[in-house]
């Protein structure tokens, strides 16, 4: 079969344009850029201690396992210890959806727990409803706006996925050309899906800030600067080891993500793939005028290299996806952020989503490593008899995920069996990646088959085509 170019190809903007967008954009994330006057700092831990439970790890996984603790037990002294700041890693830098699905979507998902699915669909929802409540609960003022998802068709075999949906499910989701466009004008627009109720947008880094004031209204400990070593087995507790002292407790929840594991088990479970996001400057009134959006909702093509993109409350767009980056050695480092031609390829595929913007600049860009496994969506376990619980791999669908994944660890942590531990989706284990350099070699190709697969119709190579047979990879 002859390959095509995709729509980001044949319509791409002048270099030119593309240089003159990213021209005096600020290095950094508009997030954490918008919320640094909000910022409370936490000390680092002074001395050793004592603690029910101890939770390592900042973001939102760790921030919903030390607030889920404290409601369900008022009186446990709860110790959130963090290495770097609050939010500061892809809980501050993601595009802000926060999705129902605990799968990284219902195909993905019944791909590898088909008798699970609705289960799982329920769970989802029923977790986005609480996360609602909790945030009106704790006056959280993060923009939290349930306004759904619209996927996208930018090629024309994708409208006939979107139409087999359609014939499947609720047709009135389905949106043709015209229809599409009358929400959001873009000239890529073929067809598109609205989800509406099962996804909000929402300002990530305000939500970070405000699940760590909940975690301290509630008499829960967060420690800044604090970085943990190792664990260390005592007779009934573990000795959680960091650069500053040694914290002493029956039990311990790892949510460390897209840094390396604590656990052996775990070293070879992630790799930290980078993804790279501008925001535009805030929209004038015309520009509004010309783009729509009126619903505001959440947006993704449904490509393999895909883009997510979405409004802000002060009118910015905010877009990424499209150059997946992944470095040799499963590193996460500051200077992978730098990377001008990653920026490029965004802002140019920005360019010909809204081409009535080409005047557009853009004020932040960014990049963030996600914790990425092999099986697109979170994997959790227990280690050291039971006393350590983590969760990991959640490959950009945390923003969601995470608070069902505190209430999994901390019932495995309990010891109880309950719905959520007793699904095949927490019990099973998703492939390890193999030792370097296999595991660069093996993101890589499987990468270029996807974007060869985009090239050809969405037919995928026999790579890909095992892949999906042994249950590895992302089915869209």
């Amino acid at each position: 079969m002859r390959a095509h170019s995709t729509v980001f190809e044949r319509n791409a903007p002048d270099r030119a344009v593309v240089d003159r967008a990213l021209a005096g954009s600020a290095a950094g994330a508009f997030w954490l850029e918008d919320t640094r006057s909000e910022r409370v700092g936490y000390a680092p831990l002074q001395h050793d201690a004592t603690a029910d439970l101890v939770v390592v790890g900042g973001g939102y996984a760790g921030l919903w396992t030390a607030l889920r603790a404290l409601e369900r037990d008022p009186g446990a002294r709860v110790i959130l210890l963090e290495a770097e700041t609050v939010g500061w890693a892809a809980s501050g830098r993601n595009g802000g959806f926060c999705e129902a699905s605990l799968t990284h979507g219902e195909p993905n998902g019944a791909l590898r727990w088909p008798d699970e699915m609705d289960l799982l669909e329920r769970l989802g929802v029923e977790n986005l409803r609480a996360i609602e409540e909790t945030i009106a609960r704790y006056d959280i003022e993060c923009d939290f706006t349930l306004s759904g998802i619209l996927a996208v068709a930018t090629e024309p075999h994708q409208v006939a996925w979107l139409q087999g949906d359609a014939s499947s499910e609720e047709p009135e989701e389905f949106l043709s050309l015209d229809a599409v466009r009358q929400e959001i004008d873009s000239p890529t627009y073929l067809a598109g899906w609205w989800e509406r109720g099962r996804c909000a947008t929402l300002h990530p880094a305000k939500l970070a800030l405000g699940l760590a004031r909940a975690v301290t209204a509630l008499g829960g400990t967060i420690h800044e600067h604090t970085a943990v070593r190792r664990l260390d087995d005592g007779s009934a507790h573990v000795e959680v080891v960091t650069d500053r002292g040694t914290i002493s407790a029956p039990r311990v929840a790892l949510a460390t993500n897209a840094f390396p594991s604590l656990l052996k088990r775990n070293r070879l479970m992630t790799v930290p793939v980078y993804d790279f996001v501008l925001a535009t400057e805030p929209l004038s009134q015309s520009q509004l005028d010309t783009v729509g959006w009126l619903n505001r909702q959440g947006v993704a093509d449904i490509g393999n290299r895909f883009h997510y993109y979405r409004m802000t409350a002060d009118d910015r767009i905010v877009f990424g996806g499209g150059a997946p980056t992944y470095r040799l050695g499963r590193k996460v480092k500051p200077e992978y952020e730098d990377h001008p031609e990653a920026y490029r390829t965004v802002a140019s595929d920005f360019l010909v989503t809204f081409p009535q913007l080409e005047d557009i600049r853009f004020s932040h860009h960014w990049g963030g490593a996600i914790d990425t496994d092999s099986r697109f969506c979170a994997f959790f376990g227990v280690a050291r008899g039971g006393k350590v619980a983590y969760a990991a791999g959640f490959t950009g669908l945390g923003v969601g995920a995470s608070r069902f994944a505190a209430d999994v660890m901390l019932d495995q942590l309990a010891g109880l069996q309950t719905e959520r531990t007793e699904l095949k989706m927490v019990r099973d284990r998703p492939w390890p990646f193999p030792p370097e350099p296999a595991t660069t070699l093996s993101v890589n190709l499987t990468q270029w088959s996807l974007t060869r697969a985009d090239h050809r119709e969405g037919r995928r190579n026999l790579l890909l085509k095992t892949m999906r047979a042994l249950g590895l990879g992302f089915e869209t």
